[in-house]
């Protein structure tokens, strides 16, 4: 078989994964809408959202009045919610994979999570009530983007980043704030409890308005990230490979980083900390799309969208009482990781 035929049969089975992972995704998200302690029928569900996406309101007629709002305004912003960060997630993960060259990468090794963490910690102990609701996320999001920024300017020299530099600066500077998260927990006092549930993750009483933003800065994001999809094939291949196909290798790996970690950086903001979907879902996608980054990109966003969600409604709606989502992916994700790596020790990442 010919490279251009392969390449073509790669093509359509990637195509063919992701429209099953899509349809896969919105029955997820069907079925949990239905789940929780009110259990409504899949009939309700479809009415009530065809009644708010058309104005058409006799469809409720018959419904029990508490269905509409348990629907529209308490389960699908945070389903829709879990969907998106999942999907963020794993774009993040692939991105920082591939320019890092470093199958342990993730979106928290240039220290993003651990800058969000602080800014929303920092909010939690001042109590600032400027902002409202909002005033953990947006302080989350600010120490996120002040810590990439940091970790770019300590790693650059001459005006090129190399990807040890960026990893170790990463370390170290994740270090430097976990230091100063430890000491807010400190003197946080009553605080205290609050900021380590932060900590953990929780997409409980999520609104319409932090799906909006993460769908917006996600979906801005995730087709950025793919326009460069290419280029990133390229520079796995070696900077000056890169640049004899064209590639402005360190222009290009700002760009990406600058993306990915401001992906990453807004779930964060919205969720706490969630760990191991970044790392593991582009792991699992690789082995079943290939290496290619056009195609997986896509297929690993719907896959983190899927398994987020569905761990989600575990502790939601399975289980008798809600644990932190960040607690059950760990518990889920690191035996996971563990098997991968222990079974593809010897594969490297673009092989």
């Amino acid at each position: 078989m010919s490279n251009s035929a392969r390449d073509a049969s790669r093509h359509h089975r990637g195509v063919f994964i992701f429209l099953v992972l899509g349809l896969l995704l919105l029955l997820v998200v069907f079925l949990s809408t239905g789940m929780g302690y009110i259990r409504i029928a899949p009939l309700a569900v479809l009415k009530v959202i065809f009644s708010h996406l058309t104005g058409n309101t006799q469809l409720l007629d018959g419904l029990d009045k508490v269905f509409p709002y348990v629907i529209w305004d308490v389960r699908l912003p945070r389903i829709l919610t879990a969907a998106i960060v999942g999907c963020g997630l794993s774009i993040s993960g692939v991105v920082f994979q591939g320019i890092l060259l470093n199958p342990l990468a993730d979106p928290y090794t240039l220290g993003v999570s651990a800058g969000a963490a602080f800014g929303a910690a920092m909010a939690l102990l001042m109590e600032i009530p400027l902002l409202g609701v909002y005033t953990v996320p947006l302080f989350a999001f600010a120490g996120a983007l002040l810590t990439l920024l940091f970790v770019l300017s300590i790693s650059s020299f001459e005006g090129r980043i190399a990807s040890n530099n960026l990893i170790l600066s990463g370390i170290i500077v994740a270090t430097i704030l976990s230091a100063g998260i430890s000491f807010i927990k400190y003197v946080a006092d009553e605080q205290v409890s609050v900021i380590i549930f932060w900590l953990l993750g929780s997409f409980n009483s999520r609104t319409w308005l932090d799906v909006s933003l993460t769908l917006g800065i996600v979906t801005a994001g995730g087709l950025f990230c793919l326009y460069f999809a290419r280029d990133l094939n390229a520079m796995a291949l070696g900077d000056r490979i890169a640049m004899s196909l064209g590639v402005h290798a360190n222009r290009t790996r700002v760009a990406l980083l600058v993306a990915a970690s401001l992906i990453a950086s807004v779930c964060v903001a919205v969720s706490g900390i969630i760990g191991f979907v970044g790392l593991v879902i582009p792991h699992l996608m690789r082995f079943v799309v290939g290496s290619d980054n056009r195609i997986l990109l896509p297929t690993s966003a719907l896959l983190g969208g899927i398994l987020l969600l569905f761990a989600d409604t575990i502790t939601r709606a399975v289980l008798p009482h809600e644990i932190p989502i960040g607690v059950l992916t760990a518990i889920i994700g690191g035996p996971v990781f563990c098997y991968i790596f222990r079974k593809n020790r010897r594969v490297m990442i673009h092989g």
